[in-house]
């Protein structure tokens, strides 16, 4: 895995589709098979969990963690911004390894802080990481995303 910038370069053609998982009983996050293929294509085994907006779970390969970090770290006109998300972030986070069964640990803050428990999760890949939802959040973005479709039909 290459970082050219702030882009990995050698990262496989993500999942397409958003998938629902489960959350065993010691808090470990059970990827669904397509999403533990692309970690395996794209060599990620270690990965750093956290929220940003207390509403969804990210999880980051490491290089793309350091490079997210980097970036909201960073000096410029919202480095105040960056630096509390960067807080937030590190704070409720913590690294994680993918086992062979494509299990990952959740930090127990970041489960307790999110109510994270036995209830469906659902993941989507996005921009190199994988976001976490809660189903019942999940239901409600789709819900929201459903209206109107006739004209986000017709604008698109």
């Amino acid at each position: 895995m290459e970082l050219v910038g702030e882009q990995i370069t050698s990262l496989a053609e993500s999942p397409h589709s958003i998938a629902q998982a489960k959350i065993d009983d010691k808090g470990r996050l059970k990827l669904p098979s397509e999403s533990l293929e692309w970690c395996k294509k794209s060599s990620v085994v270690n990965v750093f969990v956290t929220t940003v907006d207390k509403k969804t779970v990210r999880i980051y390969p490491i290089p793309l963690w350091k490079s997210t970090l980097n970036l909201l770290e960073g000096p410029g006109e919202h480095a105040k911004a960056g630096a509390e998300l960067a807080r937030v972030a590190k704070y409720y986070g913590g690294d994680a390894d993918i086992d062979a069964q494509g299990r990952l640990l959740l930090p127990s803050m970041l489960r307790t802080l999110m109510g994270l428990g036995s209830e469906p999760v659902c993941l989507e890949h996005v921009k190199g990481r994988i976001d976490v939802t809660k189903k019942t959040v999940h239901d409600a973005l789709l819900q929201a995303a459903e209206s109107n479709l006739d004209e986000k039909v017709e604008t698109f």
